[in-house]
């Protein structure tokens, strides 16, 4: 199972971006506190549309909780990393494989980091900006996970309009 775990997040927006992610991929989702809004709130709703229902997802007190209950693969997004996380080989589905995100203004703490030099990743960007969108840098890199493991159980298609959509109700034009 691929579980996206978000360290301290501070904006709702994001949080609520992520939420849809994970319902729309069967991925489980942990938020450690502090949480920088309360998860009722309009804000988060409003960025999760109406799929925060269908979203999997835990709560922890901090991140030594977090380590007590869940064991598997632990992998850290920061901008310190010194490999890609194209390098990472996450296409075993038969490991618990955690994607472990730190907040928006400060990343993962350097001491946890230091404790997993060899699980620490990076996307690679240019100097321009210190790091990419906490919503944007977990789909990037749960999608890569998610395209190593084929897929695994996701649609091919749409299933609200049916996978032959285009092909059945297109106009023709000469």
């Amino acid at each position: 199972m691929i579980h996206i775990v978000l360290y301290e997040p501070e904006i709702p927006q994001n949080t609520g971006n992520i939420m849809r992610t994970c319902a729309g991929t069967d991925t489980h989702l942990h938020l450690i506190k502090p949480l920088g809004f309360s998860l009722d709130e309009k804000s988060v709703k409003r960025s999760g549309v109406n799929y925060i229902d269908k979203c999997n997802y835990t709560v922890y007190e901090n991140f030594q909780h977090f380590c007590e209950k869940n064991t598997g693969e632990f992998y850290f997004l920061t901008r310190y990393g010194k490999k890609r996380y194209t390098d990472c080989d996450f296409s075993d589905t038969n490991k618990n494989i955690y994607l472990i995100f730190g907040k928006e203004s400060t990343g993962i703490p350097k001491e946890i980091l230091q404790k997993n030099l060899d699980k620490c990743f990076r996307i690679p960007i240019n100097d321009n900006i210190r790091a990419l969108n906490l919503s944007n840098a977990v789909a990037i890199v749960l999608f890569e996970v998610l395209r190593q493991q084929n897929f695994n159980n996701l649609l091919d298609f749409d299933s609200f309009k049916g996978k032959d959509y285009l092909t059945e109700n297109c106009v023709k034009y000469n």
